[in-house]
């Protein structure tokens, strides 16, 4: 008698791969485990962006009674040390020590400045609300944004270059795009249980959230780094000659040929940004949400930039060209304006959600897009270098965005006396309303400049290999 043969029951490994995008990124010298393990950084990431983007900026304008334009020039300080993401890449390359680490140690003490921020954030903001304690209260929010913005930067960079130390050259794209991935989960896990938390909002509250994120940091970092960077004395060797920073930048600058895409990346990522600051105070002051429900917004926001990015792996598969997905971003983010616009008129929270997840589509779409067209800038170049100028151009735009986007709400306000309680909802959503307008005109700026770019022929050497035709993956992500 023959036994019937059943086929073996899938292990969860198996339902991994299947679910988690790249997650065949992994590999023998750089198992799953291990990845999602270091992916563990990009949580603590995400964690911070989620704090200072999000749900800091709702309290400090609703609950605090912070001026917007405060509010958007203190989420901006951070920004200010993204451009240097390339020489901090730079520097971790280069790092000259006896102890055999290149990594390691800025991810360490980008996690010490990222603790110190958050630790010292809460009191500070809290002085803010004191009319007697504002000037001390100021100095100390804007030092405990600028210590999180550049630990998150400073840990950010040298993490995703130790991903790419440990990664196979065929896996490392892959590798890092699952990082990416990694930080998008950790944005909107929390989003939802911070926004769950505060929905009861309370100082002490506020206080607990906020300290217990930078407890946190440090516990998902020191495990995300455990024996990660093997020690090797001899990559590290003080007496080494290594190329300067200024060499290597000059190289770069001297081609021309990236001056439009720089362009049409600036203006793009100014038009997503200026809502940053905006988002959740709309949805807080316009149309009535709690904390917990406006905090979601960030949530919705980083699902709608996974399922871009995921359209985005899709399409590029399909052979399409890295400039019109870009181009193509800029039209779903015209469209998510519109849907924000129209959501304070209408008192739609449904629609607001749906532009916010619009909005993160269309980011997505725009950054991928971008993005693989500066690797093949890249081609005959440092390729770090290049995606670290694509990082700066966007981090710059997006900074100064947020921060006029918040001083053009105010000013229109207090031109329209809308501050005022008795304004109409209508007249208090005007301020609002602009920037919005301004940043769908933005992003059709950005399509005319990105438009000439899409027809320009790729020229490659007869024995060079296009970098758009192989699997889709990013080499780095300066988020």
């Amino acid at each position: 008698m023959t036994l019937p043969v059943h086929p073996p029951k899938p292990h969860w490994t198996a339902l991994v791969f299947q679910l988690l995008p790249f997650a065949d990124a992994a590999s023998v010298d750089l198992p799953l485990p291990r990845l999602l393990r270091l992916a563990l950084f990009q949580v603590s990431v995400g964690m911070a962006m989620v704090l200072l983007n999000g749900t800091l900026n709702r309290v400090m304008v609703v609950e605090l009674g912070t001026p917007t334009w405060l509010v958007a020039l203190l989420i901006a300080v951070p920004l200010f040390a993204a451009p240097f993401r390339a020489l901090i890449g730079h520097k971790s390359d280069t790092h000259r020590s006896v102890l055999g680490w290149r990594r390691v140690p800025y991810i360490w003490f980008g996690t010490l400045m990222q603790f110190g921020g958050l630790a010292i954030m809460p009191f500070a903001l809290l002085l803010l609300g004191i009319p007697e304690r504002f000037e001390i209260g100021l100095a100390a929010a804007t030092a405990a944004f600028l210590l999180t913005g550049t630990g998150f930067h400073v840990t950010q960079t040298a993490g995703l270059a130790l991903a790419t130390d440990l990664a196979p050259e065929d896996k490392r794209p892959r590798a890092v795009a699952l990082l990416y991935v990694m930080l998008l989960v950790g944005m909107m896990f929390s989003a939802f249980v911070i926004g769950g938390v505060l929905s009861d909002y309370s100082a002490t509250k506020l206080v607990q959230v906020i300290q217990g994120c930078a407890l946190l940091t440090v516990i998902l970092n020191v495990i995300a780094l455990w024996k990660q960077e093997a020690r090797n004395p001899a990559v590290t060797a003080p007496e080494r000659e290594t190329a300067t920073f200024k060499e290597i930048w000059q190289a770069f600058i001297t081609d021309g040929r990236n001056a439009r895409l720089l362009t049409a990346i600036g203006i793009g990522a100014a038009g997503f940004a200026m809502q940053d600051a905006l988002l959740e105070p709309y949805g807080g002051e316009i149309l009535g949400l709690s904390v917990g429900a406006t905090t979601g917004l960030t949530g919705a926001w980083a699902l709608g930039s996974l399922f871009g990015f995921m359209l985005s792996g899709r399409a590029l598969a399909r052979g399409w060209d890295p400039l019109r997905l870009a181009g193509a971003g800029l039209v779903v983010g015209i469209n998510a304006f519109l849907l924000v616009l129209f959501a304070g008129p209408f008192g739609a929270p449904l629609m607001l959600y749906a532009g916010a997840l619009t909005i993160g589509v269309g980011l997505g779409l725009f950054s991928v897009g971008t993005l693989m067209e500066a690797m093949s800038l890249a081609k005959h170049q440092t390729a770090g270098l290049a995606l670290g100028a694509w990082g700066a151009v966007q981090a710059t735009c997006a900074g100064l965005g947020i921060a006029i986007g918040g001083l053009m709400r105010d000013g229109i306000a207090a031109l329209l006396q809308s501050g005022d309680q008795t304004a109409s909802i209508a007249m208090r959503a005007t301020g609002y309303g602009s920037v919005y307008i301004l940043e769908i005109a933005l992003l059709l700026i950005g399509l005319a400049a990105i438009g000439p770019l899409v027809s320009h022929q790729r020229r490659l050497p007869d024995d060079a290999e296009d970098p758009l035709a192989q699997p889709f993956g990013l080499v780095e992500f300066p988020t």
